[in-house]
């Protein structure tokens, strides 16, 4: 799986990147090769998918066992690939930390990425969920019927959705950071929830610059913990990652893949995969996502040879 993480780890906007050289990549799926000596529950031969630290783009992957998960019968290994990452990011922010119940209202940016088409199939599985999506326009036609409202992602959002509901929405989920943080902070209700889950707009253009970088941190918001008690708001962020390797919460995510899987068996929800691409096109996927012109999931699948260029 591709993620918009691996942009920050490229342009190392993150704390502490590994030292180069470095096989990126945090989550895929394959066919178990070999096992270790204690391990229980898996044979060789199981379609697996799995989270790994780092070193997940190769043809031979090694992780502890406890990050890896058995594939339902009727899922293909690009939608097993697309799947740990996002859904489990989408139902921890939606159910563990902004507890989504029936009625409520939520606002998630990239609508059309791989986490916002998560977030959109998990809410519908929740009565009379209202969701105001924000995307580029090339993509509304695509993703319309996914989410409640739909916006361009350089529109006056935060006018659009007051006039919709004039009260503001329950839970904001924020992917881009930078001057979005004041605005959804403005849009919650009271008891509402913000949950800061990336910062894709501290990815700049083709290389790193301190300026633009240092430029999105200068538009975040100062938020001020008097005025969070006076209003009755919640702020809150999110790193699946940290959960996993700095936090050990592993036996946690292992009961939200259970319940996201028996979701995907009963046909509540199911990975969308964008493209697939070959190892040797990475840089050439990694530019779709940065253009965001992906809906979905964008994957390199280590036995497709690379398209032929066109003369």
């Amino acid at each position: 799986g591709l993620n918009f993480i691996d942009l920050m780890v490229r342009q190392g906007n993150i704390d502490n990147p590994p030292k180069t050289p470095l096989v990126p990549g945090f989550e895929c799926s394959g066919i178990v090769e070999a096992l270790g000596d204690s391990v229980k529950g898996f044979e060789i031969g199981d379609r697996v998918m799995a989270f790994v630290n780092y070193s997940a783009w190769a043809e031979v992957v090694c992780t502890p066992v406890e990050f890896v998960y058995k594939i339902p019968d009727d899922m293909s290994f690009p939608e097993a690939a697309a799947f740990p990452m996002n859904f489990v990011t989408a139902y921890m922010m939606l159910f563990e930390v902004a507890n989504l119940r029936e009625g409520m209202s939520v606002l998630v940016h990239s609508a059309g990425g791989g986490v916002g088409q998560a977030v959109a199939q998990l809410c519908s599985t929740v009565p009379n969920v209202t969701v105001f999506g924000t995307a580029s326009s090339f993509k509304h036609e695509a993703i319309k019927d996914s989410v409640t409202h739909l916006f361009d992602r350089n529109a006056d959002y935060v006018q659009e959705v007051k006039r919709i509901s004039t009260d503001g929405v329950d839970i904001v989920l924020d992917c881009l950071c930078g001057e979005n943080t004041g605005k959804g902070l403005s849009l919650l209700k009271p008891l509402g929830t913000y949950i800061l889950y990336g910062s894709s707009n501290m990815v700049t253009g083709e290389t790193k610059s301190f300026f633009s970088f240092a430029k999105s941190w200068w538009q975040v918001e100062k938020v001020n913990p008097i005025k969070l008690y006076e209003e009755n708001k919640v702020i809150a962020g999110f790193s699946l990652l940290n959960l996993l390797f700095k936090q050990n919460r592993g036996s946690l995510i292992k009961s939200v893949m259970d319940k996201l899987l028996n979701l995907y068996t009963n046909k509540k929800i199911k990975p969308v995969v964008d493209s697939l691409w070959a190892l040797e096109e990475v840089k050439e996927a990694m530019q779709r996502i940065h253009d965001r012109g992906n809906i979905g999931k964008l994957i390199l699948d280590v036995e497709k040879a690379p398209t032929p260029l066109v003369s």
